[in-house]
């Protein structure tokens, strides 16, 4: 799939779809280069209106709800679109993409938009991007990326798929001497033109396929990240649709692909080696040197999902050529962000730890990795997902499931199928004190040394707003059950 470069944006009839933050962002910003710019969103709420007037106030046209004949605002092409350019989410069968088709428009992203104006300053050299995407682990990996880049001294910042959207990032007033780019599979979708100095894709697993359509479809675009890399493809060793992924990509002449693994690299890898991160892809002779870059122990928090993306961010920065030293500092100064594997509390000898992040199963089977004996919480929306592999898989580390959601009879068939023996708890109230009975009963299952694990599988949008409020009601109901036992 390809998109026409637009040599220039004045008078350019461009229609915006989803009054979200990023559709808010293109809009404002191809409007300020002299393009006429339509918006177009089928909510019609409070809120919706509010954005509209903003957006009226710099000559912004909003079409919102119904229109006049009873369609949907973001439904409808208006006439004369040259350009569609389309916020994240919009699933790739929507009828305003059919009626782009027939009409022979292109339909684009926020992020191709961002690449396309990344050097529109006048005097500004645009900033390369450092981009990663996977199925599971892109902020945390993104975030450790720009950590290890800011402690070698680099104006950076990390952005896409987190934090400010893009398109202002590019067009705004501060320099940048590299970015940490994270991209999602939507993202990636319409963004045929990026081309990044290096990329990774951390890991591939079943998600989103309600909008991919299949597995092979998603995997290609997620693949999309390594198209006309010029430095370096890093791909997971443990991972073989990683590298796959590699071997397909045309890239520049001269770009390397590189491994990371959790165990002894070879050469033209990064791994570890007795609680070691090191590098045998950026040293001279590589057949026969490695170069030492942190310990396992500066890795926060040192599970190996983690850890494997401390790798990645380590590969990607080593390949913009970072050097050893600013790895392990930028390692150490990374915090995590909030519902990623967080230790809440302990309780009578069991530790509560929060990982409302691990919406689909493959971030759940790491997370559930990471601990020896659990009572695992668990259900939500499943995306589509099945759960017969990630049970079998985790099955011995089980003590105790507690079922809770909308979905929750697939996981407890998976359940019945593969670890008949481990107790399970199913609670069907969706109400706002079900956390706390989910907690309660995750404590009376659980054992002095235990884990009570909040890692759901499943999205979260069924019994909460998303994924923070989930994993905070379940932050709540542990420190409840704390003061409860004082």
């Amino acid at each position: 799939m390809g998109s026409r470069q637009v040599t220039s944006w004045h008078g350019k009839n461009i229609t915006v779809a989803g009054l979200g933050v990023s559709g808010i962002s293109a809009a404002r910003a191809l409007a300020g280069l002299g393009a006429v710019v339509t918006v177009v969103d089928n909510g019609d709420g409070d809120a919706h209106r509010a954005r509209a007037a903003e957006l009226a106030e710099q000559g912004i046209e909003v079409r919102l709800g119904r229109l006049p004949d009873g369609a949907h605002a973001g439904e409808v092409l208006p006439e004369g679109t040259e350009l569609v350019v389309t916020s994240p989410g919009w699933k790739p069968d929507s009828p305003l993409f059919a009626a782009a088709a027939a009409a022979g428009v292109d339909v684009v992203g926020d992020v191709e938009i961002a690449w396309q104006l990344r050097d529109s300053r006048p005097g500004r050299k645009a900033a390369p991007w450092l981009a990663i995407t996977g199925t599971n682990g892109k902020t945390t990996t993104t975030q450790m990326l720009a950590s290890i880049l800011k402690a070698a001294g680099l104006r950076t910042a990390a952005v896409g798929n987190i934090g400010t959207p893009i398109v202002d990032v590019v067009t705004g007033e501060e320099e940048y001497d590299v970015l940490a780019v994270e991209l999602s599979s939507y993202q990636l979708h319409w963004a045929p033109s990026l081309r990044a100095h290096s990329a990774a894709v951390l890991n591939l697993a079943p998600d989103h396929l309600d909008w991919h359509g299949s597995m092979e479809a998603y995997a290609a675009d997620k693949g999309r990240i390594y198209e006309g890399n010029t430095v370096a493809c890093v791909y997971n060793v443990a991972d073989r649709a990683t590298e796959d992924l590699v071997a397909e990509a045309d890239v520049e002449e001269g770009c390397r692909a590189i491994g990371f693994t959790l165990g002894a690299p070879g050469p033209s890898m990064l791994g570890v080696v007795d609680g070691i991160l090191v590098d045998r892809a950026f040293v001279e002779n590589r057949q026969k040197n490695a170069q030492e870059l942190a310990e396992v122990k500066d890795v926060n928090p040192p599970a190996p999902h983690n850890i494997a993306n401390a790798l990645a961010a380590a590969a990607l920065a080593r390949a913009f050529g970072v050097e050893p030293r600013a790895v392990r500092d930028g390692l150490r100064n990374f915090r995590p962000d909030a519902h990623r594997v967080a230790h809440v509390d302990e309780v009578d000898q069991v530790v509560y730890v929060d990982d409302s992040k691990a919406t689909n199963t493959h971030a759940a089977e790491a997370s559930l990795a990471a601990f020896e004996s659990v009572v695992w919480i668990a259900g939500g929306l499943a995306k589509g997902a099945t759960f017969d592999e990630l049970v079998r898989k985790s099955a011995k580390g089980l003590r105790g499931v507690v079922l809770i959601g909308a979905d929750r009879a697939l996981i407890a068939e998976a359940l019945a199928r593969h670890a008949p023996e481990v107790p399970v708890v199913d609670l069907e109230r969706t109400d706002t004190g079900a956390m706390l009975a989910a907690v309660r009963e995750a404590a009376r299952l659980a054992e002095p040394g235990d884990t009570v694990l909040l890692a759901p599988a499943c999205a979260s949008m069924d019994m909460f707003a998303n994924y923070n409020k989930r994993g905070d009601a379940f932050a709540d109901a542990v420190r409840e059950l704390a003061a409860g036992k004082a």
